[in-house]
């Protein structure tokens, strides 16, 4: 039995088996036309300004890329357009704001970035005295964040690792109810806390009854503000470890104590660094519980357990609100060196963490 085989289809025109697309230059003219067209409409009817304008011609490109793709590529591929510039669009609207930080920042902060600025204190500076600079706040920062990392960190990871590792039943919820609960609390409360807990309970035992400052227990109070930042980035770090590498250590015999120092830890280990930063940069930038329990100071104090202690956020603060024309610029460039600061010690983290192999 003879069996036929099929036709062949004939394409007349190789150019139905393309899809109808836009060109790659059409966002740049629609852009244009965008601009130009929102310029117009609000120059003629003085609505507003620039701000204005950049809005409406925000609206009037989604609105024109809109209208061609739908004339070009059809219905269907116009909402995938729409809804790629709309994610593109949120993206530079939250982009935005941090950009407009940083800008600021850095016109504003560079004015005192000299050498008398990181060199010298305000100790016996004036209203009307140009010079004067963050020494002793640099200072103070690096040892409270400084101490408030060497206590909060190895606490933090250990209730992590309870948490999920050994932590079961009504002990473990009531840690995650309370660690929760901690996440929220204002910074001034963690002051008053360690204000008298530390400062006036504490203290006058080894002070002749009297209470003191120190930068000391302005580091007890930023360590309670890290703690909940701390556990709970560590414990979605060790959730997220997969679960196959903890049975295929036990199955080799590893003691549990052991899988988790040298195989979920060090798996984890860039998600930990990054939750510890994040603490870090918190309590570096913190202001009420440094006023509270440290005092500040203008001059010079290296010993962090004795006397009143500055910081960068305390400093940035008092500046904001000093009755000279030299103090805005100081407070502009202690915010610019605090972020920097911060920024500098991320990037540091991250490298380290980088050179785990097990993380890589």
């Amino acid at each position: 039995m003879a069996v036929e085989s099929p036709s062949r289809l004939s394409v007349t025109d190789a150019r139905q088996l393309r899809t109808k697309s836009l060109p790659a230059w059409t966002a740049a003219v629609v852009v244009v036309a965008a601009i130009a067209v929102s310029f117009v409409l609000i120059n003629l009817t003085g609505a507003g300004g620039m701000v204005l304008t950049g809005v409406v011609a925000a609206i009037l490109f989604v609105a024109f890329m809109g209208i061609a793709a739908t004339i070009v590529e059809g219905s269907r591929s116009a909402r995938n357009r729409m809804a790629t510039v709309l994610i593109y669009g949120a993206f530079v609207l939250a982009l935005l704001p941090l950009l407009s930080v940083v800008w600021t920042l850095i016109t504003k902060g560079s004015k005192r970035l000299d050498g008398n600025f990181f060199q010298t204190s305000m100790n016996n500076i004036g209203a009307f005295d140009e010079k004067g600079g963050a020494y002793h706040a640099i200072v103070g920062t690096l040892e409270q964040a400084g101490i408030a990392t060497l206590i909060t960190v190895p606490l933090g990871i250990l209730g992590a690792i309870y948490i999920v590792e050994y932590g079961r039943g009504f002990l473990a919820n009531a840690i995650r109810f309370f660690v929760d609960v901690m996440t929220g609390i204002p910074s001034i409360v963690a002051g008053l806390f360690v204000l008298s807990f530390w400062v006036f309970t504490i203290t006058p035992l080894w002070n002749d009854g009297k209470a003191a400052y120190s930068g000391f227990a302005a580091a007890l109070s930023l360590s309670v503000l890290m703690l909940p930042t701390v556990v709970r980035s560590t414990e979605e770090m060790l959730r997220l470890v997969p679960g196959a590498l903890r049975e295929g250590s036990y199955a080799l015999g590893v003691p549990k104590w052991k899988t988790i120092t040298s195989i979920v830890l060090p798996t984890a280990l860039p998600g930990i660094v990054t939750g510890v930063m994040l603490a870090v940069a918190r309590a570096a930038g913190e202001t009420a519980p440094v006023l509270l329990v440290a005092g500040g100071l203008n001059s010079i104090n290296f010993n962090v357990f004795s006397g009143n202690q500055s910081s960068l956020s305390l400093f940035i603060f008092e500046q904001a609100g000093v009755a000279s024309e030299f103090a805005p610029g100081r407070a502009w460039t202690a915010a610019l060196t605090l972020v920097v600061l911060v920024l500098v010690l991320t990037v540091a983290a991250k490298l380290l963490a980088r050179r785990n192999k097990l993380a890589r």
